[in-house]
């Protein structure tokens, strides 16, 4: 009788899910959660089977977890309740949708974007290079993401604060089932006012159309063949909601760890052409979305055990990304590490589309940060994490620089 539990809101699984993720791995990785009631999958080789296999559905519609219930009941009063996204639809929604998006997320169109990412940190650094002291979240992990989706989108910069703040209030229902109901109520007023605004700037891109992504999408619900008018609201906030909690996470929680591996720290200030690699094993090593979900289509059994049909699964990425069948010594943090095949950004249809705008991203940042202010030490050992599982960031983390 295996005795573990999976309980990601302990004090112990919000400082350090690791160490839980490895004692399911190793005791039971196909684990039912009562807690929770549903199965998580803690191995890589499974987590990576059920992302790239059709009989599980990634709409949560189709389970009546009280998880997925509890998402369903916000969709149902709110402006998602005409419209699936990328992120909750099958084949062949799911390809219709994100067919004219992924348009603007290629490598190449993103690459393009480098000169005016770079811009922008260089902007924001601009603004705090007489302080000594300050907090990487609020000055440079916040703030970078929000102004490139925006832009993106074809957003005024007065408009930016709105946004974040109707973005935080979405994905903090993430939480789980335990979400509190000022939570759920807030993040109802958010998902209103955020469909309130865009409706009044689609209809004002309709009437004078722009070079930016809203543009081109409105322009495709026109023509009626990839998005009717209440998918193209619904991906407008997908867009913005995902598009900035997890890149801020990634500079967070990357950050903090080279701090906490001064070795890789110390190499990677030596050798910024490291960059790129480093990037990808802080993915792997802490990566911002530690989980996602899908719901068994049919009876499914893995390893002995038989999901069943409607039954919700919890795949682990941040713990498939430490799997010592996948790498090895997983729990070291190493920014040479080669064949670095993490699944941070999932796996399969749903792999994230903004991927490569999120390396761009922390990539631009970190090397500028470190050209430009040197090595960071940390102002207090105390990491401020946030209490979302799945969205895994820090609220804040206040660095210091040489003079």
């Amino acid at each position: 009788m295996v005795s573990i539990q999976f309980n990601p809101f302990s004090p112990e699984a919000r400082d350090n899910p690791y160490l839980g993720y490895k004692e399911l791995r190793e005791a039971d990785p196909v684990h039912f959660a009562p807690l929770l009631q549903l199965w998580v999958l803690t191995r890589h080789a499974d987590v990576s089977m059920v992302l790239r296999d059709d009989r599980f559905s990634a709409d949560r519609r189709k389970s009546t977890n009280p998880i997925a219930t509890q998402a369903q009941t916000m969709r149902e009063e709110g402006p998602f309740a005409q419209a699936n996204t990328m992120l909750s639809a099958d084949p062949p929604e799911h390809t219709r949708l994100r067919g004219l998006v992924s348009k603007a997320f290629t490598h190449r169109r993103v690459e393009e974007m480098r000169p005016r990412i770079q811009e922008i940190v260089d902007t924001l650094l601009d603004e705090i290079r007489d302080q000594t002291e300050f907090d990487l979240i609020e000055k440079l992990a916040y703030p970078l993401p929000v102004i490139v989706i925006a832009e993106m989108l074809g957003i005024p910069s007065r408009d930016r604060a709105d946004f974040k703040r109707w973005s935080d209030d979405l994905v903090s229902t993430l939480g789980g089932p335990n979400t509190p109901p000022d939570a759920l109520e807030r993040a109802q007023k958010s998902a209103e006012s955020m469909a309130d605004y865009f409706r009044a700037v689609i209809e004002e891109r309709r009437k004078a159309p722009k070079d930016d992504l809203l543009s081109a999408l409105i322009a495709a619900e026109e023509r009626g063949d990839v998005l009717n008018e209440q998918e193209l609201l619904a991906t407008c906030m997908l867009l913005l909601a995902a598009g900035n909690e997890t890149t801020t996470n990634l500079i967070g929680n990357g950050m903090l760890a080279l701090l906490r591996n001064e070795d890789q720290l110390d190499k990677l200030l030596a050798d910024l052409s490291l960059t790129e690699s480093a990037v990808e094993e802080l993915l792997r090593y802490d990566g911002p979305v530690q989980g996602t979900a899908r719901v068994a289509d049919a009876d499914v059994e893995i390893d002995g055990h038989t999901i069943e049909k409607g039954q919700l699964i919890f795949l682990m990425l941040g713990a498939a990304n430490r799997d010592p069948a996948a790498f090895p010594n997983p729990d070291s943090l190493d920014i040479t590490r080669e064949d670095n095949r993490h699944i941070a950004f999932g796996a399969g249809l749903h792999f994230c589309l903004g991927a490569p705008l999120a390396r761009m991203e922390a990539q631009v940042a970190f090397r500028t940060l470190f050209e430009r202010r040197g090595r960071p030490a940390l102002v207090t050992d105390e990491a401020d994490w946030n209490t979302n599982f799945i969205l895994r960031g820090l609220e804040r983390l206040p660095l210091r620089f040489a003079g």
